[in-house]
């Protein structure tokens, strides 16, 4: 059988762009390296699939900081609402959960991948999975088939490649399609990771001193070596045995990566913020107002559920405080230091874990050679990308899955109709 659309990846934006295509009547061929479509949508969301975010196209744009300005054109052709509404078409009911975060009633990445492969099977869509492929050809100016491993050759009037990045390779994003770009004539721009956790060598950390201590909404900031701040985010964080992981190191992640090559530097700083709504003299009189109700106790149990214990003790240690001193005995100087450690806990760090450990790759083809309305390649007529492979990566919070559904929609709509 010939095909119209060819789609290669069965991630979020490969679906997306069989639904799509299948929708404008295209015959299409979905083919996928795995045994089972979806791998990567199915633990999304920690198993229970952020399909989307419902905040202010503006405020998305935001948090997505890998090129993000590049999506107004296909927001406003196909956007979150529109994903929520394709969802809700295929009776999903979804709901709203903390910053805008949107997840199906039942919590089941599952059923959200049931309900896709419904609609792609209901459209008749062919479905080739166990099938790698070694290469795409092309003329000199249009796309022409798709060689499996195999040594099958699929001709095709349009091919969609939607195999991702090079993060979590157990779902079979292992940097494929790169190459596939090149031959097309296509920039890749740097490969790094992002949404991944930090590494640092600090005494603490080697010491596994803080291991396992989480705070609650803190900031976690990225200074640049003549201590100018570079980004801050709020968040929870935990501490790890190799250093920081959680929300807010996650997205601090990929600003570690770009100060250590664009300062050429082994290691660079960052802070905690343990209390980020209050001023540095307004959290003092607090503090100082605690102790003074309790003149006679050790000012550990003074300030016991302030912070983690185990964190308190180590700032306590930290400002030169003796664990037992009681609240009438520790000068001023030793309190501000306590407070200003509260405000500003300051530790080097050196890295992040490899790309495969990341949620998220950082880099891919250059969006520069892309169509911005239709995510058809620049180079070859009748090629289009979407998903992580583009050179456009978010935040965790449903801001990548927003980007494969909504580029993964408009690769699949223009393919068809090319």
């Amino acid at each position: 059988m010939k095909y119209d659309v060819v789609v290669i990846g069965g991630g979020p934006s490969g679906l997306m762009a069989s639904v799509a295509a299948a929708t404008k009547g295209s015959r299409v061929l979905l083919i996928d390296k795995g045994d089972k479509l979806g791998r990567k949508l199915a633990i999304s969301g920690g198993g229970r699939c952020n399909v989307t975010n419902r905040l202010p196209i503006d405020e998305i744009i935001k948090h997505i900081p890998g090129n993000g300005r590049f999506l107004y054109s296909a927001f406003s052709i196909f956007n979150n609402e529109d994903i929520i509404s394709f969802f809700e078409g295929l009776g999903i009911a979804l709901k709203e959960e903390d910053n805008g975060r949107m997840f199906p009633v039942s919590n089941k990445a599952s059923d959200v991948v049931a309900a896709l492969l419904k609609k792609i099977e209901s459209l008749n869509v062919k479905i080739w999975t166990n099938s790698p492929v070694e290469t795409v050809n092309y003329t000199d100016d249009h796309v022409k088939e798709v060689v499996l491993k195999n040594g099958t050759v699929i001709p095709a009037k349009a091919v969609i490649i939607a195999v991702g990045g090079k993060s979590v390779p157990h779902t079979g994003s292992t940097g494929d399609g790169y190459a596939w770009a090149k031959k097309a004539g296509h920039t890749i721009t740097e490969l790094y990771p992002t949404e991944v956790p930090i590494t640092s060598s600090e005494p603490f950390v080697k010491s596994k001193t803080l291991q396992g201590i989480s705070l609650r909404q803190a900031e976690l900031s990225v200074w640049n070596p003549k201590g100018k701040l570079i980004k801050a985010h709020r968040g929870d964080m935990i501490f790890t045995h190799f250093g920081l992981s959680g929300p807010a190191a996650l997205r601090s992640s990929q600003f570690v990566v770009k100060a250590l090559k664009k300062f050429e530097t082994k290691s660079i700083m960052m802070s905690i913020d343990s209390f980020p709504d209050q001023k540095e003299e307004e959290l003092f009189q607090s503090v100082n107002s605690l102790l003074k109700e309790d003149p006679k106790k050790a000012i550990k149990n003074v300030l016991k559920g302030f912070l983690p214990e185990r964190y308190l003790l180590f700032l306590l240690e930290k400002a030169s405080i003796s664990l037992d001193v009681t609240s009438e005995h520790l000068n001023k100087q030793s309190l501000r230091q306590l407070v200003s450690l509260l405000k500003r806990f300051s530790f080097e760090v050196n890295g992040t874990l490899s790309i495969e450990k990341a949620f998220v790759t950082g880099g891919g083809v250059s969006i520069k050679e892309i169509e911005p309305k239709s995510m058809a390649s620049k180079r070859k007529e009748g090629l289009y990308f979407c998903g992580e492979i583009l050179d456009l990566h978010g935040y965790t919070g449903g801001y990548n899955i927003t980007v494969a559904f909504v580029t993964g929609h408009l690769a699949g709509t223009n393919a068809a109709i090319q």
